[in-house]
C-alpha cells in the first residue's frame, strides 16, 4: 500500500468511527470543538481566531467546564458528538485516562502548550497580605493536622496577619486550578508539620484527607468555572482573597494585586524559573481519530504551538510560553501526533 492510499484509509477509519457515533445521536461536524479548563480556555479563544483568520476555516467551539468536567466529556467516547480536544490545567489523570480507553479514545496526544500559576490576589486596596504555604493550609483546611479547624480570622492563623475575616473565593472541584492549589500550595503547607510529612509515607490516604480537604463557607467560597467573578468579588470586597490563573492577575492589574506565598509574588519570571512555588504545566490533548476528519484540527494544533512557542502573541495574554526543550519536545509530539503513553500516569 503506499503512502497516500495508507493515510486515506487512516482517515477513513477515522470518519468512520465518526459516522458510527453520529448515527447513535452525535451529529456530524465542519468546526473544532473543545472543552475544559477554564485558565486556558482565552488561550485557546485566541489561538481559534488567529486559526481562523488564517485558514477560512470556522472559529473552534470553546467551552469552559473545568479541567475535570472537559476530560468527563472528552472521554466519552470518538464521533461528531465528542469533543476533539480537552483543554487542562493539570495532567490527565489515570482513572480518565483508562475512562477514556474504555469508550475508545485510545490515540491521545498530550501536548503542553506553556505554563502558568496558581495566584493568589486580593484588591488593589487590600490590606497586604503576605502568605507562606502553611498559613494558608490553616486557614482554608477543613480539620489541619487532624483536628477541626476553628480560625476566623487571618490573626487566628498567624498574630503576624491581619484581624480580618477568613474569606477566600476559588475554583470548584471540577477545576484543574482547584486541584492544582490543593497539590501545590495546601499540600505543601500541610507538610510544613513533620508529623503529617511522615503521615504521607504510612497512610497516604488518610494524609491526603487531612492535607487536601477545604473547609466550605464563608471561608471558602467556590465561584464556579468563571475566573472573572472572582475578580469582581475582590473588587467588592478588598479584605477577601481570590484564588485563579497567573493570566487573570496580569489582565486585571487595575483592580487586583497580587498575594507573595513564601516571599515569592507570581510573575512571568518567578513562574518562568519555578521559584513560585504555585507554578503549574499547562495542556492539550487532541484525538488522534479526529485528526484528517475535522476540519482544521492539525492546523488549529500547529496555530495553538505558534502562539506559545518564544516570541509567541500568546505572552502577551499572561501564557508563560514554552522554550528550548519544551517547546522541541511540544512541537514533535504535535507533528507527529503521538499517543500519549498512560503508564506513567497517576
Amino acid at each position: 500500500m503506499s503512502p497516500s492510499s495508507s493515510s486515506a484509509a487512516t482517515i477513513a477509519l477515522a470518519l468512520s468511527a465518526c459516522q458510527d457515533q453520529a448515527s447513535s445521536g452525535g451529529a456530524a461536524r465542519d468546526y473544532i470543538s473543545a472543552v475544559g479548563s477554564s485558565t486556558v480556555y482565552p488561550f485557546a479563544t485566541t489561538v481559534g481566531e488567529k486559526f481562523a483568520e488564517a485558514t477560512g476555516n470556522k472559529t473552534p467551539k470553546i467551552d469552559s467546564t473545568g479541567t475535570g468536567g472537559g476530560f468527563e466529556r472528552f472521554c466519552a467516547g470518538v464521533g461528531g458528538d465528542t469533543p476533539d480536544i480537552a483543554n487542562a490545567s493539570r495532567r490527565i489523570k489515570k482513572k480518565e485516562f483508562d475512562t477514556c480507553a474504555k469508550n475508545g479514545v485510545t490515540e491521545i496526544v498530550e501536548i503542553q502548550i506553556g505554563i502558568d500559576g496558581i495566584a493568589l490576589g486580593e484588591a488593589a486596596r487590600g490590606p497586604g497580605f503576605k502568605l507562606s504555604e502553611e498559613d494558608v493550609y490553616k486557614a482554608l483546611a477543613a480539620n489541619p493536622y487532624g483536628k477541626p479547624n476553628a480560625a476566623k480570622t487571618w490573626k487566628d492563623v498567624n498574630p503576624a496577619l491581619p484581624a480580618v475575616a477568613i474569606s477566600v473565593f476559588g475554583p470548584p472541584s471540577t477545576s484543574g486550578t482547584y486541584d492544582a492549589f490543593k497539590e501545590l500550595i495546601l499540600g505543601k503547607g500541610c507538610d510544613a508539620n513533620a508529623g503529617m510529612k511522615a503521615l504521607k509515607d504510612s497512610n497516604k490516604d488518610k494524609h491526603e484527607e487531612i492535607c487536601t480537604t477545604l473547609r466550605g463557607a464563608p471561608y471558602y467560597v467556590e465561584q464556579g468555572e468563571n475566573d472573572n467573578l472572582i475578580i469582581s468579588k475582590l473588587d467588592k470586597n478588598p479584605t477577601s482573597l481570590g484564588i485563579f490563573g497567573f493570566s487573570y492577575l496580569e489582565a486585571n492589574k487595575d483592580k487586583i494585586k497580587a498575594v507573595p506565598v513564601q516571599g515569592v509574588s507570581p510573575t512571568y519570571e518567578t513562574i518562568a524559573n519555578g521559584s513560585y512555588p504555585g507554578w503549574r504545566p499547562l495542556y492539550i490533548y487532541v484525538k488522534k481519530k479526529h485528526v484528517g476528519v475535522i476540519p482544521g484540527l492539525a492546523e488549529y494544533v500547529a496555530e495553538f504551538l505558534k502562539g506559545s512557542g518564544e516570541g509567541g502573541y500568546l505572552a502577551e495574554k499572561g501564557l508563560i510560553v514554552l522554550s528550548g526543550r519544551g517547546a522541541e519536545a511540544a512541537a514533535a509530539v504535535a507533528k507527529g501526533m503521538t499517543p500519549l503513553d498512560g503508564s506513567q500516569l497517576k
